[in-house]
């Protein structure tokens, strides 16, 4: 089988980095708008959102309630709803999520993974001291396990 793709332009990559850097040392979080193929999923258009994890957290578990933006994200039920009606509208999927590990790899935490919805793509990128670094995608298997997706850029 081969390895998943997500095709993106520089500029898809600068907004999430921006994005990532504006919050620190919170972590931000946004949607992936895009359509899929047979080849892989390419982006259209990165849509950062709020993180709404202080006000979502409650919903989730009490011991989720303890962490803070710092170490976790969530985007608000209604914003994606939002979302996934104007992707319709434009003919474009939700393909995926991206948000930011602070001062971590860029590697999923199980809460990620446990969040995690088959058929996105979820990028993390590293910010590490206020500054955006490496940055990876991933997709979930069939196995609800993580497994890397090749990240290509399109110009």
């Amino acid at each position: 089988m081969n390895n998943p793709t997500i095709k993106l332009l520089p500029e898809h990559l600068q907004t999430i980095c921006t994005h990532a850097e504006s919050t620190y040392p919170d972590e931000c979080c946004g949607i992936i708008l895009g359509s899929l193929a047979s080849e892989g999923k390419t982006v259209v258009e990165i849509m950062p959102t709020a993180n709404a994890w202080s006000t979502e957290a409650a919903n989730f578990s009490e011991e989720n309630a303890i962490h803070s933006e710092r170490q976790r994200y969530a985007i608000a039920p209604q914003v994606m709803l939002q979302v996934q009606r104007e992707a319709r509208d434009r003919s474009l999927n939700i393909i995926g999520i991206y948000h930011s590990h602070t001062d971590h790899p860029a590697i999923p935490s199980e809460c990620d993974r446990l969040y995690a919805w088959q058929g996105y793509s979820y990028i993390i990128v590293s910010v590490q001291n206020g500054k955006a670094g490496e940055l990876k995608s991933w997709s979930l298997d069939n196995s609800h396990q993580f497994q890397p997706e090749s990240i290509e850029n399109v110009n």
